[in-house]
């Protein structure tokens, strides 16, 4: 017998559960502000909410949903292993169902177990980062940590200190020490002012330049992270060039090169890893989100060189989690028989392209990018005056206005980015044509409305 009721029909309206989560619930909480919906129940690409009406999910738990909602093979992994008797919780301790997931994720990484092991890490991609950058310390006795403005690595106390954005660094004193944050190359927005190739080129010498100068101020760090494609700096992707200067000169100094993909991996670029595109091997990967195939799980991929740790050097008491394992196993596999990672580049070239056709149309859509099903669109206003590159600035008021309007028009999908200005696409790896298309439908109608109401257009 169900505790709770799920059926649409005789559930009281959004507002009144909204309403009583916001009496309940810290004011910490962020997305039912911006999409005010209870959800009752979801299937693929789909939700439904409690008064009956359907949303298309651009955002599938912020990446967390490779196969979207309530897949069948996820959903048969969780029932087999509720049944199978195997333990629900083990700390680290061994069962088959790891030694499975173990083995079919190793295979994943460049080099499989020949080159890497793996540690799982308390149940969230902040707390891999942590255990990333601790044992970067641990093997080079080194203190400090290179990260990149724009990237975003968590919001535990380590992981909020080499994140770029700063609202919620603000409220926060004393934060991690040894810090230095070097700029990310930005094929549009060009921190250096230069712009294309050539801002490209300079960051790629600059980086370089940095760590051999004996002039630089700074010492040799322990580790530098970064992300090849920042997800919530507004769906920045590295060149490649300057990620394989960055590996490059990473390993000629013995700095551990830790490579965030917790929002990126697992096929959503196109490509098993988003790194994979630069042709690279970190020495630690961190993964979370859709390792877990929905629930919550973080593990590091480390080169064996690296794995300096001693016995509980980092722990976390739910770091064996069986059912995360199951539906992560489940879906590996999925995305490896089905060629996911092929349906996200196919699906995310279409999206891209009628997002360019759309440009034309709407002139406040400055920029489109992103790799696969991960896809920024940087909202502009166009009235104002050009920079010195021909940039217009970004209109934070109408990127929320266009998110607002998606909403009211059954999207579902995430601003980011400087000032929230950018448009966020997060689709699950399954979604289909038709699909896309409707993507496309209710998106264009939301940037005419939104346009409407902001500036009266």
């Amino acid at each position: 017998m169900s505790v709770f009721s799920v059926n649409p029909a005789t559930n009281p309206s959004n507002e009144y559960y909204l309403a009583r989560q916001s009496q309940m619930e810290s004011n910490v909480r962020s997305y039912p502000r911006k999409l005010p919906l209870v959800i009752a129940e979801a299937l693929g690409c789909w939700v439904t909410d409690v008064e009956g009406t359907k949303y298309l999910d651009c955002l599938a738990g912020a990446g967390t949903l490779a196969l979207g909602h309530n897949h069948p093979v996820v959903i048969k992994s969780i029932q087999d292993t509720l049944t199978s008797g195997l333990p629900l919780h083990t700390l680290d301790l061994t069962t088959p169902l790891k030694d499975a997931f173990t083995e079919a994720l190793l295979e994943q990484l460049p080099g499989g177990k020949e080159e890497y092991c793996l540690q799982f890490c308390g149940p969230s991609g902040a707390d891999g980062t942590e255990a990333a950058m601790k044992l970067a310390k641990t093997y080079t006795g080194r203190s400090s940590i290179i990260s990149f403005s724009g990237g975003f690595h968590g919001m535990t106390h380590g992981s909020l200190s080499v994140t770029g954005n700063l609202s919620a660094k603000n409220a926060v004193n004393g934060l991690m020490p040894g810090v230095q944050f070097m700029p990310y190359p930005h094929e549009y927005r060009c921190p250096l002012g230069l712009g294309g190739e050539a801002g490209v080129d300079a960051l790629t010498y600059y980086f370089e330049n940095f760590i051999e100068d004996v002039e630089s101020g700074v010492t040799k760090p322990a580790a530098v992270i970064l992300e090849a494609i920042q997800g919530e700096g507004g769906v920045v992707t590295a060149p490649v060039k300057w990620l394989k200067k960055i590996r490059e000169v990473t390993q000629k100094h013995d700095i551990v090169l830790i490579l965030d993909e917790v929002q990126a991996g697992f096929g959503r670029s196109g490509k098993m890893f988003a790194f994979e595109h630069a042709g690279i091997e970190p020495d630690i990967i961190v993964m979370s989100k859709a390792v877990g195939g929905s629930l919550p799980l973080a593990v590091l991929g480390i080169k064996r060189k690296f794995d300096a740790w001693q016995p509980a050097g980092h722990t976390g008491t739910f770091r064996g989690n069986q059912l995360a394992m199951a539906t992560g196993l489940a879906t590996i596999k999925m995305i490896n028989e089905q060629n996911l990672a092929q349906n996200s580049q196919e699906r995310g070239d279409f999206l891209q392209a009628e997002l360019k056709n759309l440009a034309k149309e709407f002139p406040c859509i400055g920029n489109v990018r992103g790799k696969g099903l991960m896809i920024g669109i940087e909202i502009v206003d166009e009235t104002k005056k050009a920079d010195h590159m021909g940039l217009f600035p970004g209109d934070s008021k109408l990127s929320a206005a266009i998110q607002t309007a998606c909403f009211n028009n059954k999207l579902l999908l995430e601003k980011g980015g400087r000032n929230g200005t950018v448009i966020r696409l997060l689709c699950p790896l399954i979604i289909t044509q038709a699909e896309c298309e409707e993507v496309i439908v209710r998106f264009k109608k939301a940037v005419a409305e939104a346009l409407t109401m902001v500036r009266g257009a």
